[in-house]
């Protein structure tokens, strides 16, 4: 989804789903925003980890 006509999409689609007006000015820094987002979500994403990894605990003060 790096392609920026699609991520423009996403990003009108999603502003307008949350009643979220964003000025067309801003569009370009919403965009950069995103696509570093997606890049760190991949990442984390094709983190292998072993099966035998266990979640971590919660704690509770």
């Amino acid at each position: 989804m790096s392609d920026p006509t699609t991520l423009d999409s996403y990003i009108d689609a999603l502003a307008a789903a949350l009643g979220l007006p964003i000025d067309p000015a801003w569009k370009p820094a919403v965009r950069a925003n995103l696509e570093v987002s997606l890049k760190l979500a991949r990442m984390v994403d094709e983190f292998p980890l072993p099966d035998e990894t266990e979640p971590a605990s919660v704690f509770r003060a």
